[in-house]
C-alpha cells in the first residue's frame, strides 16, 4: 500500500513516494498514473523489439530500459517515455541513475519515443516541449491510430510517425506514413516502415 501526496510536490517528495509497481509520471508538481490501451502497449512491445534488433546487430552502446524517468530542465516534470534509448557509457554521470533510474542529460538520451494515445495533446505540446529544451537529440511521436491535431497529421487526419530531430537546439520534423521507410538520425540503418508499426496495433507483426 502506499499513500497519494499532496499536490503540487516536488521532483524529490516524487521519487520517494513512487511505488515499484505501476507507471506514474509527474507533471509541474502534479501525479499521473498512466494507464496504456492494449493497442498502445502492442505497439509500444514491437518498437521495442525492433530498435532493439538494430542496437545488437551493429553492437551500439545502447540499451533500452523497462522504466526509466526522464527529469525535465525545471525540476518539477519526471516523464517515463514509451520507448527510452539510453547511450551506456553516460550514465556513469547521471547522478539519480543508481538511486532512481532517472536521467537528466541529453548525452544519456539519444532517442524517446511516445505513442500517442487519447491525451494526444501531452505528446504534441508537453513533451515536445521538455525534451527538446533537454536537448534529446531525436524524439518520435507514433500517432498510429491517427488521434493528433489536424494541424500535426494532416487533414484529412491519418496515422502519422513525427520523427523530430534537434537542430541548432530545435526540433525540425520529417514525417513518415504508409509505406514510408522511417529515416532515424540515430540508427541509420533502420529497416522499419510506418505501416508496420501501425499494424503492430492489430497485432500483426
Amino acid at each position: 500500500m502506499f499513500q497519494a501526496l499532496p499536490e503540487p510536490v516536488t521532483f524529490e517528495e516524487f521519487l520517494e513516494w513512487k511505488p515499484e509497481n505501476g507507471r506514474y509520471e509527474l507533471y509541474k508538481g502534479a501525479i499521473v498514473e498512466m494507464q496504456p490501451t492494449g493497442e498502445h502497449e502492442l505497439v509500444r512491445a514491437f518498437l521495442i523489439r525492433e530498435l532493439n534488433f538494430e542496437i545488437r546487430r551493429f553492437n551500439l552502446a545502447y540499451t533500452i530500459p523497462g522504466q526509466v524517468l526522464v527529469k525535465s530542465v525545471d525540476k518539477k516534470s519526471g516523464y517515463i517515455p514509451d520507448v527510452l534509448v539510453l547511450n551506456l557509457p553516460n550514465l556513469s554521470n547521471e547522478p539519480l541513475w543508481k538511486r532512481a533510474s532517472t536521467v537528466t542529460q541529453a548525452e544519456s538520451i539519444p532517442l524517446a519515443v511516445e505513442v500517442v494515445s487519447t491525451n494526444w495533446r501531452d505528446d504534441y505540446f508537453l513533451k515536445f516541449g521538455e525534451y527538446e529544451e533537454i536537448g534529446i537529440p531525436e524524439y518520435w511521436i507514433v500517432d498510429y491510430a491517427a488521434l493528433g491535431g489536424k494541424r500535426f497529421i494532416g487533414n484529412p487526419k491519418q496515422p502519422t510517425i513525427s520523427v523530430y530531430a534537434l537542430v541548432e537546439g530545435e526540433y525540425q520534423v520529417t514525417q513518415f506514413r504508409g509505406n514510408d521507410r522511417i529515416q532515424s538520425p540515430t540508427l541509420r540503418e533502420l529497416n522499419l516502415t510506418a505501416e508496420q508499426v501501425f499494424q503492430a496495433a492489430l497485432g500483426e507483426y
